[in-house]
């Protein structure tokens, strides 16, 4: 009888089964990911069969389901199955892998009745076939349900980071352009001027952040690149910056920068990156203190530093400072995006990003940028 046979040799079949998974590129059987895979599965099989042999149909199908399955009456094995399924999607398988655990037992099973000339009758084998059809199913559904919801939950944060992403940048724009606006009426500036600059800069900015986004959304466009004075860049972001700096009550100082070194990467992007880290410390710098911006050349690389007077950072905080959504301190009125965009930026051009705390005084970011050759 099969359930004899099975039961005599449960120990040579598993490992059996294990040798076979073993010579699947990408998977190496463990105990964990066999747990309610294949040894379940012959506890189940077996008592199926000692069921029907007894002539217990009912019991038969409790254990092991009805041919063709039924939803509606979820069997031992189906729950196993489920369970199995799961444990394979975590352990990062393929839907293909899920199918073949159970085949390896079936082909396991039939080469050693072959070896031991044992001899099983055509019930039994049909037994056999509705057991591992009903458990793959089960198996199957169960890891396409969940990869699909994990995938549907994964494009959901992408599409919500790009979007926090644009809304962000759009923000900012328009805040870099409302203080334009009050300063040059303000002030009676000539809209010709640097803060007329910085106010005709951030629409042109905007336009660009919207037409990146509709272009995205037609092929999935990228910042253009090319190379570009330092020198220039850093008086680009100052004009900005020092609007900030007045609105805020805090001071801000940039070095000398050598007017020889170039840069290459998006002009936009980067842009974009420094003013977010300068906005950062002008938003926690504390008020009457300094914001300090300054460059060094650093072998083949070029450091951006934004130096403030934040009073340091809490411990295990630099640590979370680039994670999406995140959020430090009292003030609410952002996203949390704006370290985290800037990084990706960043790395995206070839850079680092990084920070440096100063216990008591503030923290220092660094923008490490490639030299252009």
């Amino acid at each position: 009888m099969m359930h004899s046979f099975l039961a005599n040799n449960r120990d040579e079949l598993i490992e059996r089964c294990k040798a076979k998974v073993a010579l699947r590129p990408t998977r190496a059987a463990t105990l964990e990911q066999l747990k309610n895979g294949v040894p379940i599965f012959l506890e189940q099989l077996e008592r199926t069969l000692r069921a029907e042999e007894g002539g217990e149909e009912l019991e038969s199908v409790k254990i092991s389901g009805f041919s063709g399955g039924d939803a509606s009456a979820q069997s031992e094995m189906g729950v196993s199955a489920i369970a199995h399924g799961k444990a394979l999607l975590e352990l990062g398988f393929t839907i293909d892998q899920v199918v073949h655990d159970y085949g390896d037992l079936c082909q396991a099973i039939t080469d050693l009745a072959v070896e031991r000339d044992a001899p099983f009758g055509v019930q039994e084998f049909r037994t056999l076939n509705r057991c591992l059809d009903n458990a793959i199913a089960e198996a199957v559904t169960e890891f396409s349900a969940l990869r699909d919801a994990s995938l549907a939950r994964r494009q959901a944060e992408a599409f919500n980071e790009r979007l926090g992403f644009l809304v962000h940048e759009l923000r900012n724009s328009l805040l870099t352009a409302s203080l334009a606006v009050a300063a040059l009426e303000q002030s009676q500036l000539p809209i010709s001027g640097a803060t007329g600059g910085v106010l005709k800069r951030s629409i042109q900015g905007m336009k660009q952040l919207i037409s990146a986004a509709l272009e995205e959304v037609r092929v999935g466009g990228s910042a253009g690149s090319r190379t570009f004075s330092l020198s220039g860049f850093i008086s680009e972001v100052t004009a900005t910056a020092e609007l900030y700096a007045e609105e805020k009550g805090t001071r801000f100082r940039v070095e000398p920068v050598d007017p020889a070194i170039e840069i290459t990467g998006s002009r936009s992007l980067l842009l974009a990156a420094l003013g977010n880290i300068l906005q950062n410390a002008f938003k926690f710098t504390r008020p009457g203190t300094m914001v300090t911006l300054s460059t060094n050349v650093n072998g083949k690389d070029v450091d951006i530093d934004v130096a403030d007077h934040c009073g340091g950072l809490p411990t295990g905080a630099a640590g979370t400072l680039f994670t999406p959504f995140a959020q430090h301190g009292t003030d609410r009125s952002g996203l949390g995006l704006g370290l985290s965009i800037a990084r990706r930026s960043v790395e995206a051009e070839g850079g680092q990003l990084g920070v440096r705390d100063v216990p008591a005084v503030g923290c220092v970011f660094t923008m490490r940028l490639p030299v252009a050759v």
